[in-house]
């Protein structure tokens, strides 16, 4: 008996101390889901993954009165931290602990009300398609194209109107109206994207804009998971990414942290009571509220860095509404801040992502901006972000960019800002007579601005975008400096970004800034169109050479080692002349801009410290070879881009 009563003490107590060394996730049996249970009106994000570096997750919780639910969850891995109230009892806000040793499958949420009836929502966890490494963002070897979605390529008619929403019809003489085009319009057409020369495509926002106007443009989003149905279907969303995949092109993502659409879901019962700025002078006022009478925007962007700003002109700037149908969203709501950068991420693994494109980046909260930055960079740190800083002063676009030494220790988290700064001056160093302080000096002194930056190849350059008058509007309908402007932009340190259209000189004449003559359809992307730029058929003789002179660019550029990372030099325009040149370990391309009508001869001495003396270069669009020597002949106005490379 005695060794009876020894053999069970020592099995008891080596089972309490196995006990104690087990884990509570260990301990944790996961329940299982018979069938997939959607009690709940929406939980956001809608899915999420394991194996994130930060191991928190707050799930936005909407259904009448779930307020005052408990919310359970029972499965190996997951751990409820913290359940938080809002102000309406329509929401609740679950802080999850999704550990190292949670597997991806599905468990229940289990929400107990107060009348001990029960809610149940299935939510899933799915396993990360590839290494955080591996999300790999756009940099100076790529060429982006910008593309509004509604005015490329109508692929789907069926999708044209959807019942239900608030804006409905199709019409084409409209700028303002929807035209139709789609997600398939673009992924039918990546074959002339790709061939044109472009290894990455920025598409405008194609999530939904349930509003009763101007909802083609994708700027006024009405839900922050959802694909609009004019555009497609998540699905449509996930093969374009995935075909620009294959082809070792990238997919960057129209993202806006700053606002959404005034008929947003959310909207219409606000989960806290400064969920969006001015909340309570809009609630005062939904049936006759305009944001100007009310005085409660500015657009004085440098509050951000002014030293003697006041604080009523930043909170104008920061708080104030964008325009009267965006409210303005509270980044210092930190409801608010974890919903928009688990929404970035969120996208970023459904679509593997290649960057993003953040709207109106001096808008938000700063604070917050630069915590959205670097959660997305910590999580991805190969990744890219470029932020729109609309600003033609190089002071305020370098403030914006990662590891500048700002005087108030602010640092962004963002690789790269956009340079209107040398949009502008390409522009007008293009149009202005040559004189001492205007024509290509412009240009030239541009670009020794690059100074103020910490990373001049990573900031993002343009000549026109969806937002102002196209490039060949701007040149006042000269084709030769419209080649002279891309060829520039294509060559300097850059990331070049090109609006789709710019190819086949698209213009705005007829109302030059006019946002819906911007965004003209591309001829050939509706069916029944007279002129196609995908074939080349109906095209002018001018539009067909900017096509091939682009495409000869854009292809070179490709495989430019000099352009991608080489080191720069320019000389002082002389004379009408301006010389830049891209110099690496194997290759020397030289950018030679002259804006003389007639014949110029330009002595090469000057240019001796690029060690080009008896060396043979190749004209990149003409393929003629020359030896640089004592003088070269340029025979007319407009770029001539020569390399030492062997074609």
């Amino acid at each position: 008996m005695k060794t009876l009563k020894l053999i069970l003490i020592t099995l008891l107590v080596a089972t309490v101390f196995s006990c104690q060394e087990t884990t509570s996730e260990e301990s944790v049996v996961s329940e299982p889901v018979a069938e997939i249970q959607n009690d709940i009106e929406k939980v956001e994000p809608p899915h999420w993954w394991t194996g994130f570096k930060n191991q928190k997750l707050q799930l936005l919780v909407k259904h009448p009165n779930i307020g005052s639910a408990i919310p359970k969850i029972n499965y190996s891995g997951v751990s409820i931290v913290e359940v938080h109230k809002a102000d309406s009892p329509n929401y609740l806000f679950l802080d999850l602990e999704i550990s190292e040793l949670a597997k991806s499958g599905q468990f229940n949420i289990r929400f107990q009300l107060e009348d001990a009836s029960e809610l149940i929502q299935t939510y899933e966890l799915k396993s990360r398609e590839k290494p955080a490494e591996d999300y790999i963002g756009f940099d100076s070897s790529d060429a982006i194209y910008l593309i509004t979605p509604d005015r490329f390529a109508n692929a789907n008619p069926k999708n044209d109107e959807v019942e239900g929403l608030l804006q409905q019809g199709i019409d084409r003489t409209d700028g303002y109206a929807r035209h139709g085009g789609d997600l398939e319009g673009i992924t039918n057409h990546l074959d002339y994207i790709e061939n044109l020369g472009f290894t990455a495509v920025w598409p405008c926002p194609v999530l939904i804009n349930d509003m009763p106007s101007g909802s083609y443009h994708g700027y006024a989003m009405t839900d922050f998971y959802k694909v609009d149905p004019r555009f497609g279907t998540l699905k449509d969303y996930k093969e374009l990414a995935n075909n620009l995949r294959t082809r070792d092109m990238k997919l960057i993502m129209d993202q806006v942290a700053n606002h959404c659409g005034l008929e947003h879901w959310w909207m219409k019962d606000l989960p806290f009571k400064d969920w969006v700025n001015y909340q309570e002078l809009y609630e005062e006022n939904k049936d006759n509220w305009d944001w100007k009478t009310t005085k409660t925007s500015n657009h004085r962007r440098t509050t951000n860095q002014d030293p003697y700003a006041s604080k009523n002109d930043y909170l104008e700037m920061a708080d104030g509404w964008f325009v009267s149908s965006m409210p303005d969203l509270n980044q210092r709501n930190p409801f608010m801040a974890n919903y928009i950068t688990q929404n970035s991420i969120w996208w970023i693994e459904t679509l593997g992502l290649g960057g993003i494109r953040q709207d109106t980046y001096p808008y938000p909260d700063k604070a917050f901006m630069s915590n959205w930055a670097g959660a997305i960079m910590s999580e991805y740190p190969n990744f890219s972000i470029v932020g729109e800083e609309w600003s033609y002063n190089p002071l305020l676009i370098g403030y914006w960019q990662e590891g500048h030494e700002n005087i108030d220790k602010y640092d962004s988290n963002l690789k790269s800002s956009m340079d209107f700064a040398m949009q502008k001056n390409i522009s007008d160093a293009l149009n202005e007579e040559e004189s001492w302080d205007k024509g290509l000096v412009k240009m030239y002194e541009g670009l020794a601005n690059d100074f103020a930056y910490t990373s001049p190849k990573d900031i993002m350059a343009f000549t026109d975008n969806h937002d102002m008058s196209r490039v060949f509007t701007q040149l006042k309908g000269d084709v030769v400096n419209t080649k002279m402007a891309m060829s520039y932009l294509l060559i300097m340190p850059r990331i070049p970004q090109i609006y789709y259209g710019t190819e086949i000189l698209m213009d705005d004449f007829d109302n030059p800034g006019d946002h819906g003559l911007i965004r003209t359809d591309f001829p050939g992307g509706w069916q029944g169109d007279s002129v196609n730029a995908f074939t080349g058929e109906g095209l002018s003789d001018n539009q067909k050479d900017m096509q091939k002179f682009l495409t000869k660019m854009l292809n070179y550029r490709k495989t430019s080692d000099a352009i991608h990372d080489g080191k720069t030099m320019h000389f002082a325009p002389q004379d009408g002349v301006y010389v830049m040149a891209r110099i690496s370990d194997n290759e020397t391309v030289v950018h030679i801009i002259n804006k003389n009508e007639e014949e110029q001869e330009l002595e090469l001495s000057r240019f001796e410290e690029l060690g080009l003396s008896g060396k043979t270069l190749t004209n990149i669009i003409s393929k003629e070879t020359l030896i640089w020597n004592t003088s070269m002949t340029l025979d007319e106005k407009g770029s001539t881009i020569l390399t030492t490379k062997t074609q």
